[in-house]
């Protein structure tokens, strides 16, 4: 069992079997892409003002009823506030000018008691609009998405134990269902509370979708194939998924609209569930040795290979000499590892998805922001699976977090009225951490044995998902100073640099099978 590649190379690396396998993972994965960062959209704000009821008020009144004040030194209209409307009705009842017979400043003012209207220029409607999220209510913005959050990162902890249990095929197919029905049924909410609902256990699936199929390809794919699967493959389809997001909602400006369109497709996943394999490895690693033969025969069949019988009995006797042990016998390093990595996976993360939630600082159109943020990924992408075909792991990581906190960090230095450097930086900021975003992908699949690969995975996911969840309020530290966010940014990406010279190299070595494999790399 120790040398699983080499007991099924005469598959060879890129069949009809390795390329239906490697298609159709990518195109389960594209779900993720756009429903990780739908809530960029939903949740963001358009220009509004306090509803002003139009009776008995002249036309006069009904435009001077909002108050002007001044925000980041420029004046404009408030958002959350009017002047008592009882005062405006009988001053417009007496014929009087506002700023003309009236001092609108001596104006008592009062709450949008009767709501709001909504600028329809960028949406027709959204979660903020649907529910209200503004003004007082405004923290339930980064809330609402903090939930959702906190579902995918319960959906990382405990998806990786029921895949190492159960299989990594029914995991995946059940996430993708969660994911299909309760973004269906976000739709028909009739509460703010009965959304955050939908929303924590529609992030049961997110991610752990991805990881589910990130695992379940990386083992079944072998070689070359396998670390251009797990980079180019898995996040260009994230990528992809992504790209579709504002394409999308860009014709369909309704929240509901865009839901439906984006839940009901998924319905296409399920004659996958027979093209799929489950991964020979764990099947090895559970004694299922019929079905992993099954699967064997099946991928040589439409590989076309010949001799079929002589290989099986070879893999079979391999499996036999060198029985599966899971038994630990120094866990202190393996121990070092999961926390190094655990940290490793929330700085990357949270960088990743701070640079991405603050996607409208790119562009004045949100569409346009939303696709070059998501454009951006595909040339990381396409880096990270150069860098992991040539370059070893670690110094790689280390030295793409570097890059990374460089542009952060001169970001402030950028004097005002030169947005356009700016977004080059805070571009240059996105594609280093989406690299390195994918490169620990990879790397985590490679540094775990088999027996513990999903649940380490996933448990190190849960970590990144902790990144994810406190992202929303992370970005309201720009409240306090508007370049705090990048300076912490940069300083945990250097931290993480030091740490990652801790990790095992695992650059051109075969998948660990057992914890005593792992713990001979961490020893090299």
């Amino acid at each position: 069992m120790k040398n699983y590649d080499d007991a099924v190379s005469f598959l060879g690396q890129w069949g009809l079997f390795q390329m239906t396998v490697c298609l159709l993972l990518c195109a389960t994965i594209m779900p993720n892409g756009f429903g990780g960062f739908t809530l960029v959209l939903l949740t963001d704000v358009p220009e509004h003002r306090c509803l002003i009821p139009g009776d008995n008020l002249t036309e006069s009144w009904r435009q001077g009823a909002i108050p002007a004040q001044v925000v980041n030194g420029k004046q404009e209209l408030s958002s959350c506030s009017r002047y008592k409307l009882d005062v405006v009705r009988n001053l417009s009842a007496q014929g009087l000018i506002p700023g003309i017979d009236v001092n609108l400043t001596d104006l008592e003012q009062e709450s949008c008691v009767d709501g709001w209207n909504y600028s329809k220029k960028i949406y027709d409607s959204t979660l903020v609009t649907e529910f209200n999220l503004v003004c007082d209510d405004k923290w339930k913005q980064p809330f609402t998405t903090m939930i959702f959050y906190a579902g995918i990162l319960s959906g990382s902890f405990f998806s990786g134990p029921l895949s190492d249990r159960f299989g990594r095929k029914p995991v995946l197919f059940a996430t993708i269902a969660t994911q299909m029905v309760f973004t269906f049924l976000q739709v028909f909410s009739t509460s703010w509370i009965m959304l955050l609902i939908l929303l924590f256990i529609n992030g049961l699936g997110q991610m752990s979708n991805f990881v589910a199929a990130l695992v379940l390809g990386s083992e079944t794919l072998i070689g070359n194939v396998r670390i251009i699967y797990a980079s180019v493959g898995t996040m260009s389809a994230f990528a992809l998924g992504y790209m579709i997001l504002p394409i999308l909602a860009y014709f369909l400006r309704d929240w509901k609209h865009l839901q439906l369109a984006l839940s009901v497709p998924c319905l296409l996943y399920i004659p996958f569930w027979w093209l799929i394999p489950e991964s020979p490895r764990w099947l090895l690693s559970q004694g299922k040795v019929e079905e992993a033969e099954a699967i064997l025969k099946k991928a040589a069949k439409w590989n076309k290979v010949q001799h079929l019988i002589f290989f099986i009995v070879k893999y079979m006797f391999m499996l036999l000499c060198e029985p599966l042990s899971v038994c630990d016998r120094n866990t202190k390093n393996t121990i070092d590892i999961l926390y190094i990595h655990y940290f490793l996976r929330f700085t990357t993360s949270l960088g990743y998805y701070s640079l991405s939630f603050n996607t409208t600082q790119f562009h004045a159109d949100p569409y346009i922001a939303c696709f070059i943020s998501a454009a951006v990924e595909v040339p990381a992408y396409i880096c990270s699976w150069l860098v992991l075909q040539y370059l070893p792991r670690r110094h790689s990581i280390i030295s793409i977090l570097v890059v990374g906190a460089l542009p952060l960090f001169f970001i402030q230095l950028v004097p005002k009225g030169q947005s356009q450097v700016s977004l080059t930086l805070e571009t240059l900021g996105k594609f280093a951490v989406t690299t390195s975003f994918s490169m620990v992908f990879v790397y985590a699949s490679e540094i775990y044995p088999t027996a513990i690969r999903n649940t380490a995975t996933a448990t190190s996911s849960t970590f990144a998902r902790l990144g994810s969840c406190v992202t929303p309020f992370f970005l309201k530290l720009n409240d306090y100073h508007i370049y705090l966010p990048y300076i912490i940014l940069g300083i945990l990406y250097i931290l993480c640099g030091f740490c990652t010279l801790l990790l095992p190299e695992t650059f051109k070595q075969p998948l660990p099978e057992t914890i005593e494999q792992m713990q001979k790399q961490t020893n090299r």
